[in-house]
């Protein structure tokens, strides 16, 4: 039995899963406050269970919510003993359509867009991970379907496709393939850092 955690975007959510099954989970719209919400409601979940594996969200998202998540699934990890394995918020969501392809889109900073494209059968990304302007995804992205709390804004961008707002799920990590849900469990943060090097 594995335990999911998720806080990358203004949802934050833990799913105990076996395999494809899912034996419970926790999910809530909290904006900010991740890092008050998260244990506690892990555990809630786990009511004394010890599951035998961590699976996290290393994103994109934000950058306070990918961290927050991180830590506490390393610390849990070290804690337990257990294994621990990381998962992309934009496959999380792809792995939730049934869309033979798809692009996921998810609020970035500075008004840009996290984009990526994914086909579903089997479910695997057929473009790298881009930050982009609305204007400039699309142009870049020509899926009919849009998926993820950017949609609107990308096919809004691009005045044709259908957009569907989701955000990730902890629950949903259980649908992903083997080879999207064992990344390294490390920030994927999307973009370039904003902090810039003070020159020498």
């Amino acid at each position: 039995m594995l335990l999911a955690i998720d806080s990358a975007t203004a949802a934050c959510s833990a799913a105990l899963i076996d395999g494809a099954a899912l034996v419970d989970e926790r999910f809530e719209l909290v904006g900010r406050g991740h890092a008050e919400r998260l244990l506690p409601m892990i555990e809630e979940l786990l009511g004394g269970r010890r599951p035998s594996g961590i699976l996290v969200d290393c994103g994109p998202g934000s950058f306070t919510g990918v961290r927050v998540g991180l830590a506490a699934a390393h610390g849990l990890a070290i804690g337990w003993g257990v294994p621990l394995l990381g998962y992309s918020s934009m496959a999380a969501i792809a792995a939730t359509a049934d869309a033979e392809r798809l692009a996921v889109a998810l609020h970035g900073g500075h008004g840009q867009l996290f984009v990526q494209s994914f086909t579903n059968a089997p479910l695997q990304p057929v473009a790298d991970l881009q930050s982009l302007l609305p204007d400039d995804a699309a142009r870049a992205f020509d899926e009919a379907v849009v998926i993820g709390s950017g949609a609107e804004a990308l096919v809004a961008a691009r005045g044709h496709g259908e957009a569907r707002n989701a955000l990730p799920r902890a629950a949903d990590a259980r649908l992903l393939p083997e080879a999207l849900r064992s990344l390294p469990p490390r920030p994927l943060y999307g973009r370039a850092p904003d902090a810039k090097p003070l020159p020498q």
